[in-house]
């Protein structure tokens, strides 16, 4: 059974991504416009997102936002709302990567990376909550990560901000879904994109920017509440999630050498 209402015909389906400009976000606005949903696009570099939206015309809408500015996202909300007379679906799918050791954490560069990857998402969401809320109808999805199902070697920062979204993700399904709004966690494994050629390991089941979004659409064609892929990757770290701590600690250090 389905836990979001199937999403099957994307033809002139209004929907927000926050976070285009590059990687997942860009690829699935792209896949997207591709079947006759009509996007709005943000991020902090318009440029990115003018390129972007140039082929379509008025089917794509330019809205640049910066995430960590905590009063933008309502006035950006409104664009797109008195532009098409609401929204269907919001992806939040901003976000910034940089590995941390132990021994490299610090906390001014930490608190930068969870501005972007979790006050970002909190931020945007008030605005977001009571358009759906009002409409009675509509969708919201947090991009996280596999990095947040349980701690791993370089993401000391940034699986800990992922973490906290997936557990916001379940709250807000929670809260939101006996309303008739749609709640969609997204978590993807290795994904090749600008934030990804930071690693300096080798990165399992690593898959293109195409293939995350077909995966994304995909799931919410489905109805999926959590959209995680490739599958052959991910279901490994769910049971890798199950093990006692000291299993779980020893094969991450084997499978990563780290």
């Amino acid at each position: 059974m389905s836990l979001n209402r199937a999403i099957r015909d994307w033809r002139g389906l209004r929907v927000w991504i926050v976070g285009a400009s590059s990687g997942i976000g860009a690829g699935l606005a792209t896949a997207l416009l591709a079947r006759g949903a009509r996007v709005a696009v943000s991020a902090r570099r318009e440029a990115a997102l003018a390129q972007l939206a140039a082929p379509y015309g008025a089917q794509a809408l330019v809205i640049p936002l910066d995430v960590t500015d905590d009063g933008a996202a309502g006035p950006a909300l409104q664009r797109v709302v008195s532009t098409w007379g609401g929204v269907d679906l919001v992806v939040l799918c901003s976000g910034s990567h940089q590995p941390v050791r132990a021994w490299e954490l610090e906390a001014a560069a930490a608190r930068r990376l969870l501005d972007v990857n979790v006050n970002g998402v909190i931020n945007c969401l008030p605005p977001i909550i009571r358009q759906l809320l009002q409409q009675g109808s509509g969708g919201v999805a947090v991009v996280s990560s596999v990095a947040g199902y349980g701690g791993l070697p370089t993401a000391l920062v940034y699986g800990a901000g992922k973490a906290a979204l997936i557990n916001l993700a379940e709250t807000l399904y929670l809260d939101l879904a006996p309303r008739g709004i749609g709640v969609y966690v997204i978590n993807p494994g290795f994904v090749k994109t600008p934030l990804t050629d930071r690693n300096a390991f080798a990165m399992p089941a690593l898959i293109s920017v195409e293939a995350a979004a077909e995966a994304i659409i995909s799931g919410f064609n489905r109805g999926d509440f959590e959209i995680h892929f490739p599958k052959r990757f991910t279901l490994w770290l769910k049971l890798l999630r199950l093990l006692p701590y000291r299993w779980y600690f020893a094969l991450v250090h084997k499978g990563t050498g780290l």
